[in-house]
Protein backbone atom coordinates (compact mmCIF):
# COMPACT_ATOMS: atom_id res chain seq x y z
CA UNK A 1 0.00 0.00 0.00
CA UNK A 2 1.19 3.52 -0.79
CA UNK A 3 2.36 5.32 2.37
CA UNK A 4 2.00 9.09 2.65
CA UNK A 5 4.78 11.12 4.24
CA UNK A 6 2.72 13.89 5.83
CA UNK A 7 5.85 15.99 6.24
CA UNK A 8 6.14 16.16 2.44
CA UNK A 9 2.87 17.58 1.04
CA UNK A 10 1.93 16.31 -2.40
CA UNK A 11 -0.93 16.59 -4.91
CA UNK A 12 -3.89 14.38 -3.96
CA UNK A 13 -6.91 13.96 -6.24
CA UNK A 14 -10.21 12.80 -4.67
CA UNK A 15 -12.69 10.95 -6.90
CA UNK A 16 -16.01 11.80 -5.25
CA UNK A 17 -14.72 14.73 -3.20
CA UNK A 18 -18.21 16.01 -2.35
CA UNK A 19 -19.00 13.22 0.13
CA UNK A 20 -19.17 14.20 3.78
CA UNK A 21 -16.11 12.15 4.75
CA UNK A 22 -14.10 12.75 1.58
CA UNK A 23 -14.57 16.51 1.81
CA UNK A 24 -13.43 16.41 5.43
CA UNK A 25 -10.27 14.51 4.60
CA UNK A 26 -9.55 16.91 1.75
CA UNK A 27 -9.91 19.85 4.13
CA UNK A 28 -7.49 18.31 6.63
CA UNK A 29 -4.89 17.84 3.88
CA UNK A 30 -5.44 21.37 2.59
CA UNK A 31 -4.60 22.69 6.04
CA UNK A 32 -1.45 20.53 5.97
CA UNK A 33 -0.41 22.38 2.78
CA UNK A 34 -1.24 19.55 0.37
CA UNK A 35 -2.39 20.42 -3.15
CA UNK A 36 -5.94 19.16 -3.53
CA UNK A 37 -8.03 18.50 -6.61
CA UNK A 38 -11.14 16.38 -6.97
CA UNK A 39 -14.33 15.72 -8.81
CA UNK A 40 -17.99 15.07 -8.19
CA UNK A 41 -21.27 14.91 -10.06
CA UNK A 42 -22.34 18.40 -9.04
CA UNK A 43 -21.45 21.38 -6.87
CA UNK A 44 -22.54 21.53 -3.22
CA UNK A 45 -21.91 23.60 -0.11
CA UNK A 46 -19.14 21.15 0.83
CA UNK A 47 -17.34 21.44 -2.51
CA UNK A 48 -17.78 25.22 -2.55
CA UNK A 49 -16.11 25.38 0.87
CA UNK A 50 -13.17 23.36 -0.42
CA UNK A 51 -12.80 25.66 -3.43
CA UNK A 52 -12.72 28.65 -1.06
CA UNK A 53 -9.85 26.94 0.77
CA UNK A 54 -7.87 26.44 -2.43
CA UNK A 55 -9.00 23.12 -3.89
CA UNK A 56 -9.58 22.63 -7.63
CA UNK A 57 -12.80 20.70 -8.29
CA UNK A 58 -14.14 19.36 -11.59
CA UNK A 59 -17.74 18.54 -12.57
CA UNK A 60 -18.74 15.93 -13.60
CA UNK A 61 -16.38 12.95 -13.28
CA UNK A 62 -14.43 12.26 -16.50
CA UNK A 63 -11.02 11.05 -17.59
CA UNK A 64 -9.68 14.52 -18.43
CA UNK A 65 -9.93 15.45 -14.71
CA UNK A 66 -6.83 13.32 -14.07
CA UNK A 67 -4.51 16.21 -14.82
CA UNK A 68 -0.72 16.33 -14.88
CA UNK A 69 1.01 16.59 -11.52
CA UNK A 70 -1.28 14.32 -9.48
CA UNK A 71 0.75 12.18 -7.06
CA UNK A 72 -2.02 10.15 -5.42
CA UNK A 73 -5.65 9.19 -6.08
CA UNK A 74 -8.17 8.72 -3.26
CA UNK A 75 -11.56 7.19 -4.02
CA UNK A 76 -14.68 6.06 -2.13
CA UNK A 77 -16.40 2.70 -1.94
CA UNK A 78 -19.12 4.16 -4.18
CA UNK A 79 -16.69 4.49 -7.10
CA UNK A 80 -16.92 1.56 -9.51
CA UNK A 81 -14.14 0.23 -11.71
CA UNK A 82 -15.94 1.54 -14.80
CA UNK A 83 -15.63 5.12 -13.54
CA UNK A 84 -13.80 7.19 -16.19
CA UNK A 85 -11.39 8.78 -13.71
CA UNK A 86 -10.67 5.46 -12.01
CA UNK A 87 -9.84 3.90 -15.38
CA UNK A 88 -7.60 6.82 -16.38
CA UNK A 89 -5.77 6.78 -13.04
CA UNK A 90 -5.11 3.05 -13.50
CA UNK A 91 -3.90 3.68 -17.05
CA UNK A 92 -1.44 6.28 -15.76
CA UNK A 93 -0.34 3.85 -13.04
CA UNK A 94 -0.96 6.43 -10.32
CA UNK A 95 -0.81 5.32 -6.66
CA UNK A 96 -4.32 4.83 -5.25
CA UNK A 97 -5.83 4.67 -1.76
CA UNK A 98 -9.38 4.14 -0.61
CA UNK A 99 -10.95 6.78 1.61
CA UNK A 100 -10.60 4.42 4.58
CA UNK A 101 -6.92 3.76 3.89
CA UNK A 102 -6.20 7.50 3.82
CA UNK A 103 -8.14 7.98 7.03
CA UNK A 104 -6.22 5.14 8.65
CA UNK A 105 -2.89 6.70 7.68
CA UNK A 106 -4.04 10.04 9.11
CA UNK A 107 -4.82 8.35 12.43
CA UNK A 108 -1.17 7.30 12.77
CA UNK A 109 -0.24 10.97 13.14
CA UNK A 110 -2.01 11.23 16.51
CA UNK A 111 -1.24 9.71 19.90
CA UNK A 112 -4.93 9.33 20.75
CA UNK A 113 -6.97 8.39 17.68
CA UNK A 114 -10.60 7.61 18.63
CA UNK A 115 -12.84 5.63 16.27
CA UNK A 116 -16.62 5.57 16.81
CA UNK A 117 -18.37 2.62 15.18
CA UNK A 118 -21.76 0.94 15.16
CA UNK A 119 -24.66 0.25 12.86
CA UNK A 120 -26.44 3.38 14.12
CA UNK A 121 -25.64 6.56 16.00
CA UNK A 122 -22.09 7.25 14.85
CA UNK A 123 -22.62 10.87 13.84
CA UNK A 124 -24.61 11.77 16.94
CA UNK A 125 -22.08 10.14 19.26
CA UNK A 126 -19.09 11.68 17.47
CA UNK A 127 -20.79 15.07 17.74
CA UNK A 128 -21.57 14.58 21.43
CA UNK A 129 -17.96 13.63 22.19
CA UNK A 130 -16.80 16.62 20.14
CA UNK A 131 -18.79 18.96 22.40
CA UNK A 132 -17.13 17.50 25.49
CA UNK A 133 -13.63 17.82 24.00
CA UNK A 134 -14.31 21.42 22.97
CA UNK A 135 -15.71 22.25 26.41
CA UNK A 136 -12.57 20.75 27.95
CA UNK A 137 -10.40 22.84 25.58
CA UNK A 138 -8.62 19.73 24.31
CA UNK A 139 -8.19 21.27 20.83
CA UNK A 140 -9.04 18.02 18.96
CA UNK A 141 -9.07 17.24 15.27
CA UNK A 142 -12.61 16.09 14.43
CA UNK A 143 -14.07 14.31 11.43
CA UNK A 144 -17.87 14.16 11.72
CA UNK A 145 -20.26 12.42 9.33
CA UNK A 146 -22.63 15.37 9.37
CA UNK A 147 -22.72 19.11 9.88
CA UNK A 148 -21.97 20.07 13.48
CA UNK A 149 -22.75 23.73 14.22
CA UNK A 150 -20.22 23.89 17.06
CA UNK A 151 -17.41 23.59 14.51
CA UNK A 152 -19.19 25.25 11.60
CA UNK A 153 -19.12 22.18 9.38
CA UNK A 154 -18.01 18.55 9.37
CA UNK A 155 -14.31 18.99 10.08
CA UNK A 156 -12.10 20.69 12.64
CA UNK A 157 -8.30 20.68 12.53
CA UNK A 158 -6.80 21.03 16.00
CA UNK A 159 -3.25 21.06 17.30
CA UNK A 160 -3.49 18.38 20.02
CA UNK A 161 -2.84 14.63 19.76
CA UNK A 162 -6.55 13.77 19.85
CA UNK A 163 -8.21 12.73 16.59
CA UNK A 164 -11.87 11.66 16.52
CA UNK A 165 -13.54 10.03 13.55
CA UNK A 166 -16.48 7.84 12.64
CA UNK A 167 -15.66 4.27 11.67
CA UNK A 168 -18.02 2.74 9.11
CA UNK A 169 -18.29 -1.03 8.74
CA UNK A 170 -19.50 -0.96 5.11
CA UNK A 171 -17.06 -2.91 2.87
CA UNK A 172 -15.03 -3.51 6.07
CA UNK A 173 -13.54 -0.06 5.58
CA UNK A 174 -12.81 0.41 9.30
CA UNK A 175 -10.32 -2.46 9.14
CA UNK A 176 -7.88 0.06 7.64
CA UNK A 177 -7.90 2.15 10.84
CA UNK A 178 -5.36 2.50 13.68
CA UNK A 179 -7.36 3.52 16.78
CA UNK A 180 -6.21 3.80 20.38
CA UNK A 181 -9.78 4.04 21.69
CA UNK A 182 -12.72 2.45 19.87
CA UNK A 183 -16.43 2.69 20.62
CA UNK A 184 -18.90 0.07 19.37
CA UNK A 185 -22.42 1.42 19.78
CA UNK A 186 -24.45 -1.45 18.33
CA UNK A 187 -24.16 -4.35 15.90
CA UNK A 188 -27.17 -5.21 13.76
CA UNK A 189 -27.98 -6.36 10.25
CA UNK A 190 -27.40 -3.64 7.68
CA UNK A 191 -25.56 -3.19 4.36
CA UNK A 192 -26.78 -6.60 3.29
CA UNK A 193 -25.58 -5.86 -0.24
CA UNK A 194 -22.09 -6.48 1.19
CA UNK A 195 -22.38 -8.63 4.33
CA UNK A 196 -23.63 -12.22 4.16
CA UNK A 197 -25.50 -12.22 7.48
CA UNK A 198 -25.33 -11.03 11.09
CA UNK A 199 -22.51 -13.49 11.82
CA UNK A 200 -20.45 -11.90 9.05
CA UNK A 201 -21.15 -8.47 10.56
CA UNK A 202 -20.15 -9.58 14.07
CA UNK A 203 -16.95 -11.03 12.64
CA UNK A 204 -16.21 -7.70 10.96
CA UNK A 205 -16.66 -5.80 14.24
CA UNK A 206 -14.48 -8.34 16.06
CA UNK A 207 -11.67 -7.72 13.56
CA UNK A 208 -12.15 -3.98 14.05
CA UNK A 209 -11.93 -4.34 17.85
CA UNK A 210 -8.82 -6.51 17.49
CA UNK A 211 -7.01 -3.59 15.82
CA UNK A 212 -6.62 -1.98 19.25
CA UNK A 213 -3.18 -2.28 20.83
CA UNK A 214 -2.67 -3.83 24.27
CA UNK A 215 -2.70 -0.38 25.87
CA UNK A 216 -5.81 0.58 23.92
CA UNK A 217 -9.42 0.51 25.10
CA UNK A 218 -12.65 -0.81 23.62
CA UNK A 219 -15.83 0.84 24.91
CA UNK A 220 -18.76 -1.39 23.99
CA UNK A 221 -22.52 -1.47 24.52
CA UNK A 222 -23.39 -4.41 26.77
CA UNK A 223 -26.83 -4.63 25.11
CA UNK A 224 -25.24 -5.93 21.89
CA UNK A 225 -26.50 -9.45 21.26
CA UNK A 226 -23.69 -12.01 21.62
CA UNK A 227 -21.28 -9.26 22.65
CA UNK A 228 -18.71 -11.87 23.61
CA UNK A 229 -18.22 -12.82 19.95
CA UNK A 230 -16.75 -9.33 19.52
CA UNK A 231 -14.74 -9.10 22.76
CA UNK A 232 -13.39 -12.67 23.02
CA UNK A 233 -9.63 -12.91 22.71
CA UNK A 234 -8.93 -9.16 22.78
CA UNK A 235 -5.68 -8.04 24.39
CA UNK A 236 -6.90 -4.47 25.04
CA UNK A 237 -8.84 -3.07 27.99
CA UNK A 238 -12.63 -3.49 27.63
CA UNK A 239 -15.18 -1.13 29.22
CA UNK A 240 -18.92 -1.82 29.00
CA UNK A 241 -21.90 0.52 29.18
CA UNK A 242 -25.67 0.14 29.06
CA UNK A 243 -28.77 2.22 29.68
CA UNK A 244 -30.71 -0.85 30.81
CA UNK A 245 -28.27 -3.47 32.13
CA UNK A 246 -25.62 -3.56 34.84
CA UNK A 247 -22.37 -2.45 33.25
CA UNK A 248 -19.25 -0.45 34.05
CA UNK A 249 -21.16 2.69 33.05
CA UNK A 250 -24.94 2.65 33.34
CA UNK A 251 -27.93 4.93 33.67
CA UNK A 252 -30.60 4.87 36.36
CA UNK A 253 -33.76 6.94 36.92
CA UNK A 254 -34.09 7.99 33.26
CA UNK A 255 -36.70 10.70 32.78
CA UNK A 256 -37.80 13.11 30.04
CA UNK A 257 -38.65 16.80 30.16
CA UNK A 258 -41.48 18.54 28.32
CA UNK A 259 -39.47 18.50 25.06
CA UNK A 260 -38.60 14.83 25.34
CA UNK A 261 -34.98 15.47 26.37
CA UNK A 262 -33.58 12.79 28.66
CA UNK A 263 -31.82 13.02 32.00
CA UNK A 264 -30.43 10.24 34.19
CA UNK A 265 -28.26 9.32 37.14
CA UNK A 266 -24.82 8.16 35.99
CA UNK A 267 -23.59 5.02 37.78
CA UNK A 268 -19.88 4.28 37.34
CA UNK A 269 -18.61 0.90 38.50
CA UNK A 270 -21.60 0.53 40.80
CA UNK A 271 -21.53 3.97 42.42
CA UNK A 272 -23.48 7.17 41.73
CA UNK A 273 -21.25 9.67 39.96
CA UNK A 274 -23.30 12.53 38.49
CA UNK A 275 -26.75 13.59 37.30
CA UNK A 276 -26.64 14.03 33.52
CA UNK A 277 -29.02 16.24 31.54
CA UNK A 278 -29.21 15.83 27.77
CA UNK A 279 -30.46 18.40 25.27
CA UNK A 280 -31.48 15.68 22.80
CA UNK A 281 -34.39 13.26 22.90
CA UNK A 282 -34.60 9.51 23.20
CA UNK A 283 -33.37 6.62 25.31
CA UNK A 284 -30.92 5.75 22.52
CA UNK A 285 -29.17 9.05 23.25
CA UNK A 286 -28.80 8.04 26.89
CA UNK A 287 -26.86 5.05 25.57
CA UNK A 288 -24.78 7.26 23.27
CA UNK A 289 -24.02 9.59 26.17
CA UNK A 290 -22.75 6.73 28.34
CA UNK A 291 -20.24 5.76 25.64
CA UNK A 292 -18.80 9.27 25.39
CA UNK A 293 -18.71 9.71 29.17
CA UNK A 294 -16.58 6.55 29.40
CA UNK A 295 -14.33 7.92 26.65
CA UNK A 296 -13.99 11.32 28.32
CA UNK A 297 -13.08 9.63 31.59
CA UNK A 298 -10.23 7.85 29.82
CA UNK A 299 -9.02 11.28 28.69
CA UNK A 300 -9.10 12.52 32.31
CA UNK A 301 -11.75 15.17 31.67
CA UNK A 302 -13.41 16.30 34.89
CA UNK A 303 -17.02 15.18 35.51
CA UNK A 304 -18.47 18.71 35.60
CA UNK A 305 -16.92 19.51 32.22
CA UNK A 306 -18.25 16.24 30.78
CA UNK A 307 -21.77 17.04 32.01
CA UNK A 308 -21.57 20.59 30.67
CA UNK A 309 -20.29 19.43 27.29
CA UNK A 310 -23.07 16.86 26.93
CA UNK A 311 -25.74 19.37 27.87
CA UNK A 312 -24.43 21.83 25.26
CA UNK A 313 -25.05 19.30 22.49
CA UNK A 314 -28.44 19.96 20.90
CA UNK A 315 -28.00 17.59 17.96
CA UNK A 316 -26.26 17.35 14.61
CA UNK A 317 -27.95 18.25 11.34
CA UNK A 318 -30.57 15.70 10.28
CA UNK A 319 -30.61 13.96 13.67
CA UNK A 320 -34.01 14.69 15.22
CA UNK A 321 -33.46 18.24 14.03
CA UNK A 322 -36.13 20.84 14.75
CA UNK A 323 -36.66 22.72 11.48
CA UNK A 324 -39.48 25.11 12.38
CA UNK A 325 -43.24 25.48 12.49
CA UNK A 326 -45.86 26.14 9.84
CA UNK A 327 -49.46 26.84 10.82
CA UNK A 328 -48.84 25.31 14.24
CA UNK A 329 -47.33 22.11 12.78
CA UNK A 330 -43.86 21.29 14.14
CA UNK A 331 -41.48 20.07 11.42
CA UNK A 332 -38.60 17.78 12.41
CA UNK A 333 -36.05 16.07 10.17
CA UNK A 334 -34.18 12.85 10.89
CA UNK A 335 -31.62 10.76 9.01
CA UNK A 336 -33.09 7.42 10.17
CA UNK A 337 -33.02 4.85 7.36
CA UNK A 338 -32.86 1.54 9.25
CA UNK A 339 -35.80 0.03 11.18
CA UNK A 340 -33.96 0.31 14.52
CA UNK A 341 -33.25 4.00 13.90
CA UNK A 342 -36.84 4.63 12.83
CA UNK A 343 -38.16 2.90 15.94
CA UNK A 344 -35.85 4.97 18.15
CA UNK A 345 -36.88 8.26 16.52
CA UNK A 346 -40.62 7.55 16.54
CA UNK A 347 -40.40 6.37 20.16
CA UNK A 348 -38.56 9.58 21.06
CA UNK A 349 -41.19 11.80 19.49
CA UNK A 350 -43.86 10.24 21.74
CA UNK A 351 -42.27 12.31 24.56
CA UNK A 352 -42.42 15.47 22.43
CA UNK A 353 -45.52 17.72 22.59
CA UNK A 354 -47.84 16.56 19.80
CA UNK A 355 -51.36 15.83 18.63
CA UNK A 356 -50.81 13.40 15.75
CA UNK A 357 -47.44 12.22 14.44
CA UNK A 358 -46.99 12.32 10.65
CA UNK A 359 -43.95 10.57 9.20
CA UNK A 360 -42.79 11.16 5.63
CA UNK A 361 -40.36 8.33 4.92
CA UNK A 362 -38.06 7.93 1.94
CA UNK A 363 -36.63 4.38 1.89
CA UNK A 364 -32.90 4.25 1.14
CA UNK A 365 -31.81 1.67 -1.47
CA UNK A 366 -33.74 -1.28 -2.87
CA UNK A 367 -31.42 -3.74 -1.12
CA UNK A 368 -32.16 -2.35 2.35
CA UNK A 369 -35.90 -2.09 1.61
CA UNK A 370 -36.03 -5.74 0.57
CA UNK A 371 -33.91 -6.96 3.49
CA UNK A 372 -36.06 -5.17 6.10
CA UNK A 373 -39.41 -4.83 4.36
CA UNK A 374 -41.53 -6.13 7.26
CA UNK A 375 -39.31 -4.50 9.89
CA UNK A 376 -39.76 -1.14 8.13
CA UNK A 377 -43.53 -1.58 8.17
CA UNK A 378 -43.53 -2.48 11.87
CA UNK A 379 -41.29 0.44 12.89
CA UNK A 380 -43.14 3.03 10.80
CA UNK A 381 -46.43 1.89 12.33
CA UNK A 382 -45.40 3.75 15.50
CA UNK A 383 -46.49 6.94 13.72
CA UNK A 384 -50.16 7.90 13.45
CA UNK A 385 -49.87 8.59 9.72
CA UNK A 386 -47.16 7.50 7.27
CA UNK A 387 -46.44 8.94 3.83
CA UNK A 388 -44.03 7.04 1.56
CA UNK A 389 -41.88 8.79 -1.03
CA UNK A 390 -40.19 6.83 -3.81
CA UNK A 391 -37.16 4.72 -2.84
CA UNK A 392 -33.88 6.65 -3.00
CA UNK A 393 -31.77 4.37 -5.20
CA UNK A 394 -28.32 5.80 -4.34
CA UNK A 395 -25.81 3.52 -6.08
CA UNK A 396 -28.35 0.84 -7.07
CA UNK A 397 -30.08 0.17 -10.40
CA UNK A 398 -31.93 -3.13 -9.77
CA UNK A 399 -35.27 -2.51 -8.02
CA UNK A 400 -35.41 -6.13 -6.75
CA UNK A 401 -39.20 -5.87 -7.11
CA UNK A 402 -39.37 -3.33 -4.28
CA UNK A 403 -41.52 -0.18 -4.22
CA UNK A 404 -42.73 2.38 -1.71
CA UNK A 405 -46.29 1.68 -2.83
CA UNK A 406 -45.94 -1.93 -1.66
CA UNK A 407 -44.48 -0.78 1.66
CA UNK A 408 -47.44 1.59 2.16
CA UNK A 409 -49.83 -1.30 1.61
CA UNK A 410 -47.98 -3.42 4.17
CA UNK A 411 -48.20 -0.63 6.74
CA UNK A 412 -51.94 -0.31 6.09
CA UNK A 413 -52.35 -4.04 6.64
CA UNK A 414 -50.94 -3.47 10.11
CA UNK A 415 -53.68 -0.94 10.88
CA UNK A 416 -51.74 2.30 10.44
CA UNK A 417 -52.88 5.09 8.13
CA UNK A 418 -50.43 5.08 5.19
CA UNK A 419 -50.11 6.66 1.74
CA UNK A 420 -47.77 6.50 -1.23
CA UNK A 421 -47.31 9.67 -3.27
CA UNK A 422 -45.07 9.76 -6.32
CA UNK A 423 -43.54 13.24 -6.02
CA UNK A 424 -42.34 15.65 -3.36
CA UNK A 425 -44.76 18.26 -4.68
CA UNK A 426 -47.70 15.89 -4.22
CA UNK A 427 -46.51 15.09 -0.68
CA UNK A 428 -46.21 18.78 0.20
CA UNK A 429 -49.72 19.55 -1.08
CA UNK A 430 -51.12 16.55 0.81
CA UNK A 431 -49.65 17.48 4.20
CA UNK A 432 -50.65 21.13 3.77
CA UNK A 433 -54.20 19.88 3.49
CA UNK A 434 -54.09 17.17 6.18
CA UNK A 435 -51.78 18.36 8.98
CA UNK A 436 -53.37 20.59 11.60
CA UNK A 437 -52.28 22.73 14.54
CA UNK A 438 -50.46 20.65 17.16
CA UNK A 439 -49.32 17.89 14.79
CA UNK A 440 -45.68 16.88 14.46
CA UNK A 441 -44.37 16.19 10.96
CA UNK A 442 -41.13 14.20 10.63
CA UNK A 443 -39.28 13.88 7.34
CA UNK A 444 -37.14 10.78 7.55
CA UNK A 445 -34.51 9.05 5.44
CA UNK A 446 -30.92 9.23 4.21
CA UNK A 447 -31.76 10.70 0.80
CA UNK A 448 -33.12 14.13 -0.13
CA UNK A 449 -36.42 13.92 1.77
CA UNK A 450 -35.17 16.79 3.96
CA UNK A 451 -36.08 19.09 1.05
CA UNK A 452 -39.78 18.57 1.75
CA UNK A 453 -39.65 20.20 5.18
CA UNK A 454 -37.45 23.02 3.89
CA UNK A 455 -39.93 23.67 1.08
CA UNK A 456 -42.94 23.66 3.42
CA UNK A 457 -41.31 26.22 5.68
CA UNK A 458 -40.67 28.53 2.73
CA UNK A 459 -44.30 28.51 1.58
Amino acid sequence: MYEIDFKKPLHVHFIGIGGISMSGLAEILLKENFTISGSDTKSSSLTERLVSLGATIFYPQKASNIIDGIDLIVYTAAIRENNEEFIEAKRQNLPMLTRAQLLGQLMKNYNTPIAISGTHGKTTTTSMLSHILLEAEKDPTLSVGGILHAIGGNIRVGSSDIFVTEACEYTNSFHAFFPKISIILNVEEDHMDFFKDIHDIRSSFHKFAALLPEDGTLIINKNIEQMETITDGLSCNVITYSESKDADYCARNISFDELGNASFDLIKFGKFAEHIQLSVAGTHNVSNALSVIATADLLNICPKTIAKGIRSFTGADRRFQYKGERNGVTIIDDYAHHPTEIRATLTSVQNYPHRDIWCIFQPHTYTRTKAFFHEFAEALSLADHVILADIYAARETDTLGMSSEALAEEIKRRGTDAYYLSSFEAIENFVLEKCIHGDVLITMGAGDVVNIGDSLLKQ
